[in-house]
């Protein structure tokens, strides 16, 4: 199913608020070059679509519109991650290709309507879309939201996020809600050649905004490690 044959649910266009979670390579992925596929993006779906600025492991994508426009744009970019997907499955021996995911950001107030009764709401939405849904037991820092990872085929996703939108309409979150904010990235930072590299899972990542001089050396407790 394309992006732009997904209907809006009847009686259910109203202005909302998503917020995802995601990763700093799968921020790049939607960004695209020169910011062409997130612009793309904002134009056939129609929402406003923000990313958080900031040197963060983490980033927040806020989606905001009627729903139909999100729904729109929340297909985009699970087709994206499918596509990134199939890219890197090319250059690997994997055979099974991995679900696609998505980590949205829920205020916690909500989170007991997303569950249900013993589970029943969160158990009737994985049976109906085929798609997997964890909420996050603990509150994402500094906040009073969690984590709610969904993951399967675009479809499956894009069905998910559906039922998800009826359900915080529905239950609108109770008292203030603190959001998630990222914090910037403290991951050590390794110092070859006067060059700085962040190291993000295996990689090496040039790091344009700390520099060092390679002669010195660094304090014991810092995170800093030198070549």
């Amino acid at each position: 199913m394309e992006p732009s044959k997904i209907q809006p649910e009847g009686g259910l266009n109203v202005t909302l608020t998503i917020r995802l979670l995601m990763h700093g390579k799968e921020v790049g992925s939607i960004i695209g070059k020169k910011g062409e596929t997130v612009k793309k993006m904002r134009e056939e779906s129609g929402a406003r679509i923000n990313i958080s600025e900031g040197n963060c492991p983490e980033r927040i994508v806020t989606i905001t519109g009627p729903t139909d426009t999100i729904f729109k744009a929340f297909a985009m970019i699970a087709y994206k991650f499918e596509e990134d997907i199939i890219n890197s499955m090319s250059n690997s021996p994997a055979t099974s290709k991995p679900p696609v995911t998505l980590r949205l950001v829920v205020p916690a107030s909500q989170c007991g309507s997303l569950i249900g009764k013993g589970g029943s709401k969160i158990k009737e939405m994985r049976e109906s879309t085929g798609a997997q849904v964890q909420v996050a037991g603990d509150m994402l820092p500094n906040s009073t939201e969690r984590a709610v990872t969904i993951s399967g085929t675009p479809e499956a996703i894009i069905q998910c996020v559906k039922q998800i939108c009826v359900v915080m309409l529905e239950s609108p979150p109770k008292g203030a809600t603190i959001p998630y904010r990222p914090k910037p990235a403290s991951t050590p930072v390794i110092f070859s050649g006067g060059q700085a590299y962040t190291i993000q899972g295996q990689y090496a990542i040039p790091h344009p905004d700390v520099w060092m001089p390679v002669h010195q050396p660094a304090p014991m407790n810092s995170p800093f490690l030198m070549i």
